[in-house]
């Protein structure tokens, strides 16, 4: 694309940036996990941090896979038809958008994390 369009090339990378936005998603995400590991710690808090990593993890799959095909799809037709451009970026944010619910879900179940039960042995008495 570059090579046949040149003035096109920041515009094109575009979706690769916002790919590599939900990386960082999960990198922010560990890192808060990171910091509340225990050398013991409740089976709920593990399962919590579990589901939180879950959460980021798939929903930025997702996202990252719906801006790769967008992305294709978007350079591909801004080369041709450059007015496309527009509407590359709203889809390209909706796509990204997924990979952010991931994060506020992953970041909303780490501060509940918690509330949980305590050790595994109270719970299995019960």
């Amino acid at each position: 694309m570059a090579v046949t369009r040149p003035e096109l090339m920041m515009r094109c990378c575009i979706a690769v940036v916002m790919a590599g936005i939900l990386g960082i998603y999960g990198l922010v995400v560990s890192m808060v996990l990171s910091n509340k590991i225990n050398a013991v710690m409740p089976l709920f808090t593990g399962v919590v941090h579990l589901g939180a990593g879950l959460s980021v993890g798939l929903s930025g799959l997702a996202a990252g896979f719906a801006i790769g095909i967008v992305g294709d799809a978007g350079v591909r037709g801004t080369a041709m038809q450059p007015r496309i451009f527009m509407g590359m970026i709203l889809i390209l944010i909706f796509a990204e958008v997924l990979g952010l619910y991931g994060l506020i879900v992953a970041l909303i179940l780490n501060t509940n994390s918690e509330n949980g039960v305590g050790d595994i042995n109270e719970f299995c008495s019960r």
